[in-house]
């Protein structure tokens, strides 16, 4: 069956936040985080299919709150595993072994990414296989592994890499059916040790993950001016 799906990851601790409530369910202008990711993928598509992957710990928090919030947006809730790896692997064996489609895996406390950019993630993955949305770097860079103090390298040879990043249904299939490797630092960086070329895209500044109090004020400046 011909169907698009989106995984959200939502495991984290939100220890950098500084407080015992992981980040996903922090509010952002008065709604959680994850149910702003949620809406955006639905207001992309009203056909997609939702899987969020959330630590088997927190999902009756997460019912609880979906009842408080009278949050009604379809998805299907699956176990999050050790690593970010084996939460996407567990979120991948919930879509079909026979589906066809797209798939994209997100991070569940970006939830500021644009209809346009998740469309351009999308498009490129079903015309070449593998997306990702990247931005330019602004700020200046330096190498600094060894003991000689490190040295600039160019910014024009590098970009910021966000999500959702995007794949065939089987290629990413395929490609998660290995052993974890410390190597894996995305989605796309499996896909590429599997043989596959991914293609970047235009990502959008407002994509920001919310990983520190600072991203916190500046989610809440993001609702007020831009949601």
């Amino acid at each position: 069956m011909n169907k698009d799906y989106i995984i959200i990851v939502a495991g984290g601790k939100g220890l950098r936040m500084g407080g015992d409530l992981p980040k996903q369910f922090l509010l952002v202008d008065g709604r959680p985080v994850l149910m702003r990711t949620i809406e955006r993928f639905r207001q992309y598509s009203e056909a997609i299919g939702i899987i969020l992957v959330l630590p088997h710990a927190q999902q009756d928090y997460w019912r609880q709150l979906c009842k408080e919030y009278h949050f009604t947006v379809e998805h299907t809730v699956v176990d999050g595993g050790d690593t970010r790896f084996h939460s996407c692997k567990n979120g991948i064996a919930a879509v079909p072994d026979d589906a066809t489609g797209v798939v994209g895996i997100h991070d569940g406390v970006r939830p500021f990414v644009t209809v346009d950019v998740i469309a351009r993630t999308y498009e490129a993955a079903r015309e070449h296989g593998a997306a990702m949305p990247v931005m330019p770097v602004t700020d200046t860079l330096r190498y600094v592994a060894g003991e000689d103090g490190g040295h600039n390298v160019l910014r024009s040879d590098y970009r910021t890499v966000q999500t959702p990043q995007t794949f065939d249904i089987q290629l990413i299939k395929r490609a998660y059916d290995v052993p974890y490797s410390e190597a894996f630092t995305d989605d796309a960086s499996v896909a590429e040790a599997a043989g596959h070329k991914v293609v970047m895209v235009e990502g959008c500044r407002e994509n920001i993950k919310l990983t520190t109090p600072y991203d916190l004020l500046l989610a809440d400046f993001i609702c007020k001016q831009y949601i």
